[in-house]
């Protein structure tokens, strides 16, 4: 099984974003980290690490570069009278703590209640990943996620689980690895009945 160290072009950025000239000041500042960590950037395994490292912020960080609202555009009303909980469990996500730039890893779970008109099952998830993708805290991506749904669909409810372990917590400091952190958003009739906000977190598997 080859290392990260035996691959040349390790990144799987496509277009303009892999063509794109890394500014020559991004490239000095890894290197500056590197000799602060200890190490010589110019040493044969850390040679090309700078430009390897700025093409991984380009896909780290890439939510920076779209508009997570704008998977919503297209809706779609014919949907058969279906008027009952619409669910995406599990997506699996990986942002960065803003404090540390740690990885955020772990899964996001959304439902919404349908008004008048539903989504493609994808775009939820590719809103989610247009927020994960960008320097983040937990609580805000949350909301962030909760809040474009709420705006773009106008449905009776919202309900938005983010479960994540965060590397700041496991990797430093405390040192506690295996600890998630679960944060959740509300809106609507999940927010307001008792017995839909029940129901839905049933749904996602938290009775």
């Amino acid at each position: 099984m080859a290392d990260c160290s035996t691959l040349d072009d390790d990144e799987p950025l496509e277009g303009a974003d892999r063509d794109a000239p890394i500014p020559p000041e991004v490239l000095e500042a890894v290197r500056t980290l590197i000799r602060w960590a200890g190490d010589d950037p110019d040493r044969e395994g850390l040679f090309e690490t700078p430009r390897r490292v700025a093409r991984a912020y380009q896909e780290y960080f890439k939510g920076y570069r779209e508009d997570p609202r704008q998977h919503l555009a297209r809706t779609f009303e014919e949907v058969g009278g279906y008027d009952e909980v619409v669910l995406l469990r599990d997506i699996p996500f990986q942002s960065h703590c803003e404090h540390h730039m740690a990885p955020i890893i772990g899964k996001i779970h959304i439902a919404y209640l349908p008004r008048h008109k539903v989504v493609g099952i994808s775009k939820l998830a590719r809103v989610a990943l247009g927020y994960a993708r960008r320097l983040q805290v937990q609580e805000r991506l949350t909301a962030e996620i909760a809040d474009a749904i709420h705006e773009g669909l106008n449905p009776r409810g919202v309900a938005v689980v983010v479960e994540a372990s965060h590397a700041c917590m496991s990797a430093r400091g405390v040192l506690t690895p295996g600890v998630i952190m679960t944060t959740s958003r509300m809106m609507g009739v999940f927010r307001d009945d008792e017995r839909s906000r029940e129901e839905v977190l049933k749904l996602m598997g938290f009775a």
